[in-house]
């Protein structure tokens, strides 16, 4: 056991802290740091760190590792970190430099000891996300019970603890900001235990969950917003660190960046971003939060060019702002929204900033005005617009004076009597909101009274502080019906919050993070949603529901089964794509032939209009005792008949069928221009099935011919259809 726990290290190492900052030379440094081991290394004891467990649960290992067994003559880097804390994510970028620099061969072996701050956080499967989402190279375990945390007397995140060959604590670092520190000790320690011969260079198994997984089109959306036409979408596909434009049928107009992250201006074809979160999009020009480069981008749909806006691409710690965007260092904005500024004569001058980093709002000038309780602003200027930097929950008059906690959401509220920015600050789990008139900062659900309680969170309908949310990630304001939707992300919920009573209430999700798509909005699951968006008419809401990997749709006006459902993203290869028109480049011709037994069902006939979005939902049932043959190209397609081949024209013909135990998604996007009041359109599936003891395999096949009534009128709502079928024999 540890006989004292970090405070163990304290005097010694505060010693070597104090003569470190009188040192001037590298190699007076690196002689300190050699003489403090010495003295450490000949201690009568060790300050030793306990046994991991052999019960607690691994990450990107082959086995549960061993401190005293496996990494025995290791120098160990231990990262106690919880993945929704942001300073947590700023060390990150150091431990992979880290890595890169020594290997395991060289003695070195990082590991993340995941110790949870909401009960969300102790989920296996939530840390196996973020650890995906993070790119984490190195073992993780889940210290769910915060065993070792308290054994060491570990009292925040993050904390770095280092460790000698025989587990034997030399150091710690408390908080972010260390990075030269880290390495100065890891580089010392490695070589004082190299020159005793105490360093091995055997390799720990390394097994890396990221490799088991199968490619998908979307991996861990942050945020979604749609445009004021309510025709296109803009996706942050942060783990593919691209920006996706879409119809809202899911195609693919622009795919911007990815699939590596890297931090490039440029064409679309050379642009790179590195985990974007929150876009906002105004005609053809977009902005992004590039949250990990630490940048606000620009993307100009018209030229495909991207541009930086503001940041140096490093992280900033200047919590008052004021240079020129893009001389202003910045710190993981999380969110962008369009403002108005109180002087301007045009409309959205103002870009609003969530900077998560260091827990402040802030503003980007896109034109020359003034904001609330401040002067004249030049174009291009950056600058804190609320927020004191320390992470707390308080609520001020003075803008300057209240204090955030990792605000990750913004809307805004232009109309009266709101005139607001509404705020998710996720790690004090409130909704807040910025006055536009005097900067006064007020709360509006969760939370407590305390400011400095970052510990009031639950999932709790009610009013006011009686409300509670946990880690709420995403924010928007429903201009129709004067209601807030929230990603109350660690909930698995999208709640609405009606701002003038401060109610807030479940309107979608069981608090289960799973991908159900239930008979109702409320027996519908999320896994920890991110980013959520309305469209102007108040219809569809679009949710980024982050760990699923999908963009959900909800109608909010029928909130029926059918309006739940997942948009499914169609990936651009199939297109030539010329003046945002996507053309099949090959219509049929590699299309697969029915067999002559394949049942031909007639739907009933469906009134639709120009424009209109259809989403065909296919559900297959195969005989008992039969399986999928997922080998075979099993797979749906869509035709139609001489007269009729108008309809096909930029949609997505054919596509896998990868599952038969849930829905199918079928889009399908009826042109604006219609050549006919009739038409008919075939949907057709072609499986391939075996007996489950393979005696036995089969193709079959089945076809819907859909009529369609169509009217004059354009409309932009989603119809959806229900394909069942049910294989009996083999």
């Amino acid at each position: 056991m540890a006989a004292e726990g970090l405070a163990g290290l304290l005097p010694a190492q505060t010693q070597l802290e104090y003569a470190l900052l009188d040192a001037d030379t590298p190699q007076e440094k690196e002689n300190l740091v050699y003489q403090y081991l010495k003295k450490m290394d000949s201690r009568e004891r060790d300050l030793t760190v306990p046994e991991l467990g052999g019960d607690l649960q691994w990450l990107n290992t082959e086995d549960p590792i061993s401190l005293h067994k496996d990494l025995c003559g290791k120098v160990v880097v231990l990262d106690f970190f919880t993945y929704c804390c942001i300073n947590c994510l700023h060390l990150l970028p150091d431990l992979h430099e880290l890595e890169h620099q020594y290997s395991d061969k060289d003695g070195l072996v990082v590991i993340g000891v995941h110790s949870a701050k909401f009960p969300n956080e102790k989920v296996l499967d939530n840390i196996k996300s973020a650890v995906l989402r993070y790119d984490i190279v190195h073992p993780v375990v889940n210290d769910a019970d915060a065993t070792l945390w308290r054994e060491l007397e570990v009292s925040c995140w993050p904390t770095l603890v280092i460790l000698g060959p025989r587990g034997n604590m030399l150091f710690s670092l408390v908080g972010e900001g260390h990075k030269e520190k880290l390495f100065l000790f890891t580089s010392i320690t490695l070589k004082f235990y190299k020159d005793r011969g105490q360093i091995k260079d055997n390799n720990i198994g390394i097994k890396l969950y990221k490799d088991s997984l199968p490619p998908s089109p979307l991996l861990f959306p942050g945020k979604v917003t749609v445009d004021k036409s309510g025709e296109r979408l803009v996706i942050a596909d942060t783990g593919h660190h691209r920006i996706l434009v879409t119809r809202k049928n899911g195609q693919i107009l622009h795919a911007i960046g990815g699939p590596n992250s890297g931090r490039r201006d440029g064409r679309f074809s050379e642009a790179a971003f590195n985990s974007p979160q929150g876009v906002a999009i105004k005609n053809n020009v977009i902005y992004v939060a590039d949250t990990e480069n630490h940048l606000i981008r620009k993307i100009d749909l018209e030229l495909e060019i991207v541009t930086t806006v503001a940041g140096i691409g490093i992280q900033g710690v200047d919590k008052e702002g004021g240079a020129k965007g893009e001389e202003q260092p910045i710190s993981s904005p999380w969110d962008v929204v369009f403002g108005n500024s109180v002087s301007g004569t045009q409309e959205d001058d103002v870009l609003w900033i969530a900077m998560a980093g260091i827990h402040q709002v802030w503003a980007l000038m896109l034109e020359g005005g003034k904001l609330p309780k401040g002067s004249d602003l030049k174009k291009g200027v950056c600058l804190r617009f609320a927020g004191s930097g320390n992470e707390e929950n308080r609520n001020n008059a003075y803008p300057h004076k209240a204090g955030f906690a990792q605000p990750s959401g913004l809307s805004l509220a232009s109309e009266e009597p709101w005139n607001c920015l509404f705020v998710a600050d996720s790690e004090s789990s409130t909704v807040r909101m910025i006055s536009l008139k005097d900067g006064a900062v007020k709360h509006l659900v969760g939370g407590e009274r305390d400011p400095l309680n970052l510990f009031a969170f639950g999932d709790v309908d009610g009013t006011g502080i009686n409300a509670k949310l946990q880690h709420p990630l995403g924010i928007t304001w429903d201009k129709k019906r004067k209601v807030l939707y929230v990603a109350d992300s660690y909930n698995h919920k999208i709640k609405v919050v009606d701002p003038k009573m401060k109610n807030c209430a479940t309107l979608a999700g069981t608090g289960e993070a799973s991908n159900i798509t239930g008979s109702s909005f409320t027996q519908s699951t999320f896994n920890e949603p991110g980013g959520l968006c309305v469209e102007e008419s108040g219809r569809l809401m679009y949710v980024a529901d982050t760990n699923n990997h999908q963009i959900k749709v909800l109608d909010l006006e029928t909130k029926i089964l059918s309006m739940a459902s997942n948009l499914p993203i169609l990936n651009p290869e199939t297109f030539d794509v010329t003046d945002n028109t996507a053309v099949q480049k090959d219509q049929t011709a590699n299309l697969p032939k029915l067999p002559k037994s394949a049942p031909n069902i007639q739907l009933p006939s469906l009134s639709a209009a120009p424009g209109q979005i259809i989403h065909f939902l296919l559900k297959l049932t195969l005989p008992p005792d039969s399986k999928l043959n997922e080998e075979a190209p099993n797979a749906w397609f869509i035709t139609a008949e001489d007269g009729n081949t108008w309809l096909l024209q930029g949609q997505y013909l054919s596509g896998e069928i990868k599952d038969v135990s849930c829905q199918t998604v079928i889009p399908f996007q009826l042109p604006r221009v219609c050549l006919s009041a009739e038409a008919v359109l075939a949907i057709k599936a072609c499986l391939y099935y075996c007996s489950k003891d393979s005696s036995a395999c089969m193709m079959k096949g089945v076809s819907f011919n859909q009529p369609l009534q169509i009217g004059t009128t354009t409309q932009g709502s989603l119809t959806q259809v229900e394909l069942t079928h049910s294989f009996l024999t083999n």
